[in-house]
């Protein structure tokens, strides 16, 4: 075919055509993407030109704002003010978090429930929660009473949103010009915030935490409420909670009649109750009522004249015997009981727990003599015991020295290193992963990234077993176990199938002990080794009935039977090793005497802060611990001295007149009286004065008695059908 526009050009052949398109594209796709590199040109300098505009238009408006001078210093620092306020903003949302976390739950229900506690013999030990026909209205309390209160606990109640920050001023000028903390800061609404939500720890988080707690309640309740509430929730002595028991309690008369002399002597009660309690201590509960009167004067909420009647007649109280309540357990039984009050709808209940008082004086006799003996020698001042018998059952705690001083239960809610008492979790894992007793590992030095744990003294033997490692206490082998062999998610997991419900931190340290728990987590843990491996089921209530009689709850019925957490095989190696610890080992005060067998480890933590003792018989396990709650260090005290001594007393009293039980796997018999006092001999025995429990029965007739209770708990309840019948 010719082409029409060159006729002297022959026909185009395809392959002509095809190369001519080919040559035609390139040229047009440059054009597009020239076309395309031009427009981002144009608009980045056209929108950097713009940007340009903007900020010259706006420099010259804010020049008009320009300021020089001391006006220059006012405005610059109202900027910064500014800053400062919106960082200061974040933060505190942040440090308010643990108060919004606090108030989710409903806090009230607390005072629904109406509980009467008993022993394991059924004998009352105990209330806990508002009982409400005993709760009187505000405006029905009587005026001395009201005004008692706000002069000694608050003045400027009615005028604070909260926080007194006047009141706060003047208390830290008053303890600096004593020299001491003689007066304190807080006001009404934060003692009500920490008695609802917080514990009485001493710590600089807790007092934030119950800053913005105070400030929620003056936001959601009304200042009527907020009294009215501090009145029925606090503890008053005589294991009495709120003004209306104790006007009963101290005085035998309705909240509503008490006189001014009475009034004031409840109002002293709030500072200190175990101190001022009247059935303990009357002298200094009427002059505490003396400062209280005069409060009043300088408050100017009453005269002179008005008190003087009160000064000259002070109240006198009912004689009663001193009432010995177990409150750090009854605290605990009675969270306990809100956790299984789903379980049923009524709120009057009787619950029969599982404390055994004798045990339990014996427990806090320990812990408050071992205080008193040594405390200052080794700068200790706060102790906690847990005792368990084999099977779960809570026979004995000890939260702290004095419930009436603090009722922060140290036993129950303190988060504590444990030190080398938690290397049994590492050892368990090793015997469950095929080790014995007997297998070797090097005790070197270690480094695991940048860590480098060192044994006590910087000691080191080379290759030793197992069995003597965990006797002596030697930190590289359970690291080098960890690392080497087993892992830390494994021990974690151990810990947790054992007991410890705390949660454990994801740390390479943590096979020496340095993740907190609580002395009833280590109580429970290792309560599983005598029990042949199984759960060791800790409970602190047996039963819950309502006042018709019939059996809400029933830990036997109702809950299930106990998991095995430890091979057979593994629970005796575990058994045979810490069986040799009270023996030839770190905690050589803690054998029993008469020959019964014991077994645990000890717990030392860092810079001394921490010392324990955790062991074990076939009969009760029983963990102990020492310290100081603001953190500091004991004078070296270790947990083979002074939980160790602790430990032996309790368990010494707890032993007398039982059935001696064996521990799982231990086929060595007990050792006698006269290995025992060889071995405690090996070191200097300072030990404590023994308790002696009061022969009441033998062990036949107990045993006799046992059986016929086990009967009378089996059988079939009386109906009232088959009582008409029998009469």
């Amino acid at each position: 075919m010719q082409d029409p526009d060159n006729p002297e050009k022959g026909p185009e052949t395809g392959a002509e055509k095809q190369a001519a398109e080919v040559g035609k594209r390139p040229a047009k796709s440059r054009h597009i993407l020239l076309r395309i590199d031009s427009w981002i040109d144009s608009t980045v300098w056209n929108a950097g030109f713009r940007a340009a505009e903007i900020w010259e238009d706006t420099t010259i408006f804010f020049r008009r704002f320009r300021v020089r001078g001391w006006k220059r210093m006012v405005f610059e620092l109202a900027g910064e003010g500014l800053t400062l306020g919106a960082v200061g903003a974040v933060l505190m949302l942040v440090l308010a978090q643990p108060a919004f976390e606090a108030t989710k739950e409903d806090w009230r229900n607390r005072g629904d429930f109406a509980v009467t506690f008993t022993d394991r013999y059924g004998n009352v030990i105990g209330h806990r929660g508002v009982i409400h026909q005993n709760s009187v209205p505000i405006d029905e309390l009587p005026d001395s009473l009201i005004k008692s209160v706000l002069a000694t606990e608050d003045r400027r109640f009615f005028d604070h949103f909260g926080i007194d920050a006047i009141g706060l001023f003047r208390a830290m000028v008053t303890n600096a010009q004593a020299g001491e903390v003689v007066q304190g800061g807080s006001t009404l609404t934060q003692q009500l915030a920490k008695n609802l939500f917080l514990s009485n720890e001493r710590s600089i988080d807790r007092k934030i935490t119950e800053a913005f707690l105070a400030l929620w309640l003056e936001a959601n309740l009304s200042k009527k409420q907020i009294l009215s509430t501090y009145l029925d929730r606090a503890y008053m002595g005589g294991g009495t909670f709120g003004a209306a028991a104790a006007a009963q309690f101290y005085f035998g008369k309705n909240i509503t009649d008490v006189n001014l002399a009475e009034s004031a002597m409840l109002a002293g009660l709030f500072k200190a109750p175990a101190k001022y309690a009247p059935h303990v201590n009357l002298p200094a509960a009427r002059a505490r009522a003396n400062e209280v009167l005069t409060n009043l004067v300088q408050s100017g909420l009453m005269t002179e004249g008005q008190v003087i009647a009160a000064r000259r007649n002070p109240a006198t109280v009912v004689d009663r015997n001193e009432v010995e309540s177990p409150d750090f357990f009854l605290d605990w039984a009675f969270d306990e009981v809100q956790r299984l009050s789903p379980r049923f709808h009524q709120h009057s209940l009787i619950v029969r727990t599982t404390i055994d008082m004798g045990i339990q004086k014996a427990a806090e006799d320990s812990v408050e003599t071992s205080l008193r003996e040594y405390g200052e020698a080794y700068h200790a001042k706060q102790g906690a015991m847990v005792m368990i018998e084999n099977g779960g059952a809570v026979r004995a705690m000890a939260g702290g020295r004095d419930y009436g001083e603090s009722q922060f239960n140290r036993a129950t809610k303190a988060l504590r290193q444990p030190g080398s008492s938690f290397k049994v979790y590492t050892y368990a894992l090793a015997m469950e992963s095929g080790m014995t007793p007997q297998t070797t590992i090097v005790d070197a030095p270690i480094s695991w990234g940048n860590w480098s744990p060192h044994n006590y003294a910087n000691r080191y033997v080379g290759r030793i077993t197992l069995e003597t490692a965990i006797a002596q206490s030697i930190n590289t082998v359970p690291v080098r176990l960890a690392k080497e062999k087993l892992g830390i998610q494994p021990i974690r997991a151990m810990a947790k199938n054992l007991g410890v419900e705390t949660p454990i931190r994801d740390d390479v340290t943590i096979p020496i002990g340095t993740s907190e728990v609580t002395v009833l987590d280590q109580a429970t843990a290792y309560a599983t080794f005598p029990a042949g491996g199984y759960q060791s089921r800790r409970h602190g209530i047996s039963q819950i009935l309502d006042y018709e009689g019939d059996v809400l709850y029933d830990f036997d019925r109702d809950e299930p039977a106990p998991k095995r957490v430890l091979s057979e095989q593994a629970d005796a190696y575990m058994n045979q090793m810490l069986s040799r610890v009270p023996y030839v080992g770190t905690a050589r005060k803690a054998a029993l005497d008469n020959g019964i067998l014991t077994a645990g480890k000890t717990g030392t933590t860092q810079a001394y802060r921490d010392a324990w003792f955790v062991g074990f018989t076939g009969n009760y396990t029983c963990a102990v611990w020492f310290g100081n709650d603001d953190y500091t260090s004991t004078n070296n005290m270790t947990g083979g001295s002074l939980p160790a001594m602790t430990f032996k007393r309790a368990m010494d009293y707890a032993h007398q007149g039982v059935t001696l039980r064996a521990i799982p796997g231990v086929e060595n018999p007990p050792p006698s009286e006269k290995d025992v006092v060889k071995a405690v001999a090996a070191k200097p025995q300072d030990g404590l004065p023994q308790l002696i429990r009061p022969r009441m029965l033998s062990v036949q007739s107990t045993n006799v008695l046992k059986k016929l209770g086990e009967k009378f708990k089996a059988a079939a309840p009386l109906t009232p059908q088959k009582v008409a019948i029998a009469e």
